[in-house]
């Protein structure tokens, strides 16, 4: 099968189409014929080598060549012997924990969903890591309540435009940042406020503190070494009293402990029921993953698709698909 691999650690160039083994199954994984995946964060840093500088490391000590891609959706091909809940033919989307760039993914049966014939495979595979993750920072973690104020860093971006979303479907009073050439589309997905960090003082902006904040924000000055930087900072400044502060990007963040405000960092657990609900929210349009580009699933498809999610500006999801081939 075709596989789509990082050779050496770089620039988009060093990903290479192999030859590979289709995966192997054990008794509670299902083999999913790729459809459609995306570009997440994590799969840029790991590329460039940024990721093995920083406290996650230890995670990413892999030997190359190395398939990246968190997203799949596509279409059962097999189960394993205990799979209890899917079929050959079953359309599905989901996450796998390194490697969805190839034709067939072998992925854990807790870690899909069964998706509708009305959403198409390229949304499906956009959606998996920032609808997750945006699921979790605000219901597990944040312990989001109606009429609470959140404030959602980088609202245009994978995470945060999904947040935005979900925010103002559970009755939150939405502020969100973002360019000012995102602002059309953070305030279409529900924001009641959207600020241009890039142009003023956000927490200067903000006239009553909030409930939560929501840190999608990557900081490339502070990335890895432990301390929050001016926007973390500035983060807890608009935090109210016993408040609380969810990032998803302070892999090595040194919360201070002040005002007994909450804070933590965490990284989504994959889990059936997480993502059965988030896919009853796009089937009822009460989540719409915003794709971007859509590129072709080739070596050439993912140069231009990481070069495209490392500039500017960034807006949703960054969708590689076989049906652009």
């Amino acid at each position: 099968m075709k596989a789509i691999a990082l050779t050496r650690f770089g620039t988009p160039e060093t990903l290479e189409e192999l030859e590979m083994p289709i995966p192997a199954l054990t008794d509670t994984q299902v083999l999913v014929e790729m459809h459609a995946s995306s570009i997440n964060p994590a799969d840029s840093l790991l590329r460039s080598g940024a990721i093995l500088q920083s406290p996650m490391a230890e995670k990413f000590q892999v030997p190359l060549p190395l398939v990246l891609g968190y997203d799949v959706a596509g279409v059962v091909k097999q189960v394993g012997a205990k799979v209890r809940h899917f079929k050959p033919g079953d359309r599905v989307m989901g996450i796998v924990p390194m490697g969805s760039y190839m034709d067939y993914v072998a992925v854990e049966e807790d870690h899909l969903a069964v998706i509708p014939e009305s959403l198409s495979f390229e949304e499906a595979g956009a959606a998996p890591a920032v609808a997750l993750t945006a699921w979790q920072a605000l219901f597990e973690h944040g312990r989001l309540q109606q009429g609470q104020r959140i404030l959602i860093q980088a609202g245009a971006g994978g995470v945060g435009h999904a947040a935005v979303q979900l925010a103002k479907q559970h009755g939150a009073y939405v502020i969100a940042t973002a360019r000012d050439d995102n602002h059309d589309l953070v305030k279409g997905l529900g924001a009641d406020e959207v600020i241009d960090y890039t142009k003023v003082d956000f927490a200067a902006q903000i006239a009553k503190p909030v409930d939560i904040v929501l840190d999608t924000a990557m900081n490339p000055s502070t990335f890895g070494t432990g301390a929050l930087g001016e926007i973390g900072e500035k983060n807890y400044s608009v935090i109210k009293d016993a408040g609380t502060y969810v990032s998803v990007v302070a892999f090595a963040g040194q919360f201070p402990q002040v005002r007994d405000i909450e804070a933590h960092f965490f990284e989504a657990k994959p889990n059936r029921a997480d993502f059965e609900a988030i896919v009853r929210h796009m089937r009822e349009n009460k989540l719409n993953i915003h794709v971007e580009e859509v590129y072709s699933f080739s070596a050439q498809g993912l140069f231009q698709a990481y070069r495209k999610s490392e500039g500017q500006p960034k807006r949703g999801k960054i969708v590689i698909t076989k049906s652009r081939m």
